[in-house]
């Protein structure tokens, strides 16, 4: 069985030999222990966008900018309503390395939001109402091509509308949105609406693409998107998405990496097929097995919790040998090495040592005898070279 297969078929509930594992090229190393990892199991899995945007009379800029004394970059967007600005502080490697990050896997980060008050909401809407998505299948046709059977390709999308807002546009910091939609309520609404109408053709685009997966950028987290702001906002969102997607066959994925135990029931009502991300604690609040037991129709995509990578080899060993004894027998599950950052290369093979071995369905007393070769023959082999298979 091959590691796209044992990836798919999990996710849609079939039996396989061994539990998935994989990491996301985003935070991929190239080497020794990369190629030693994959050589025992562990998939590669690749996010691309399906589309490109044009936008129509919306004018983009981009200088250097000085703030403080911290050198920075603003992008203006100038319309026949006004201009709004975002800045944002890139480090070393931006632009050369995976997914738009820095050497150390940073993303640019965004120092000051394009709606910094109530003047800059009709600017926004503009650009929104003025975005057109194309589609555009040749990074996933690519990406497919080189991949072949080592992992599965997902259609990246952008975050769902009101996560826009969020995390993106007015920002979360010293709870600014939340300020906005207690003081500008109409202008929050109005804009939510108005992205989520942009959307469906987007949606369209995804469901058209060949790649098995669509993944929805969200970071759904109970605090930012408590229960009322869940249903009234992102609910009808994922009923849409899934609507589009479903009716081609495809599975849907959203990033859900936060605290989740506050929206279990609700997230168990919505039509998402794949939980992707989910970080058990100590980052998360919802162990594993709850999980399982409250989205019973639902794959559950584990993003291994960096802090354990904090405390090393020996930790990230245990971490996973108690996190297979949570899951029963191990279906419906795979496991990422990280959707969140880089992985040392002795993590990265410390974690492949326990589900290397991880035969399906799961009998953690065979896990624990089994953990593969101790780690200073691991290393060995792993330096001496290989083909990955």
């Amino acid at each position: 069985m091959t590691r796209r297969e044992r990836i798919l078929r999990a996710t849609r509930g079939e039996r396989v030999d061994r539990l998935p594992f994989f990491h996301y090229w985003r935070h991929s190393q190239f080497g020794y222990a990369e190629r030693d990892c994959r050589n025992r199991g562990m998939g590669l899995n690749w996010d691309r966008p399906p589309y490109v945007i044009n936008l129509h009379g919306v004018e983009i800029t981009e200088q250097r900018a000085v703030v403080d004394g911290q050198p920075l970059f603003r992008r203006t967007y100038t319309t026949p309503l006004g201009s709004v600005y975002e800045e944002e502080r890139r480090e070393p490697g931006v632009g050369l390395w995976h997914g738009s990050r820095s050497w150390k896997s940073i993303l640019p980060w965004v120092t000051s939001r394009l709606i910094k008050g109530p003047e800059d909401y009709p600017v926004v809407k503009y650009i929104v109402e003025h975005t057109e998505y194309l589609a555009d299948y040749l990074p996933i046709e690519q990406a497919m091509d080189w991949l072949g059977e080592e992992g599965v390709v997902l259609d990246s999308l952008p975050h769902s509308p009101m996560q826009m807002l969020m995390i993106h546009w007015v920002g979360s910091e010293e709870g600014r949105i939340f300020y906005h939609m207690a003081d500008y309520p109409e202008l929050v609404e109005d804009l939510y609406c108005a992205v989520s109408k942009s959307r469906e053709p987007l949606y369209e685009i995804a469901a058209g693409s060949p790649a098995p997966v669509a993944l929805c950028g969200d970071n759904v987290d109970s605090v930012l998107a408590n229960p009322i702001l869940f249903r009234k906002y992102f609910m009808p969102e994922y009923e849409k998405q899934a609507a589009a997607l479903h009716r081609r066959g495809k599975l849907m994925a959203v990033h859900m990496d936060g605290r989740l135990q506050g929206l279990k029931e609700l997230i168990g009502q919505t039509p998402i097929d794949i939980i992707e991300a989910l970080h058990p604690p100590p980052m998360g609040d919802l162990p594993i097995n709850e999980a399982l037991v409250a989205w019973p129709g639902k794959a559950i995509w584990i993003g291994f919790p960096g802090a354990t990578y904090e405390f090393g080899p020996e930790a990230t060993r245990q971490y996973a040998l108690d996190l297979l004894r949570e899951v029963g027998a191990g279906d419906r599950l795979a496991i990422a090495m990280s959707t969140e950052g880089q992985v040392s290369n002795d993590n990265l093979m410390a974690l492949t040592d326990v589900l290397a071995s991880a035969a399906l369905p799961l009998d953690p007393a065979a896990i624990e005898q089994g953990i593969g070769m101790p780690r200073a023959r691991s290393l060995q082999d792993a330096r001496s070279g290989g083909t990955t298979c």
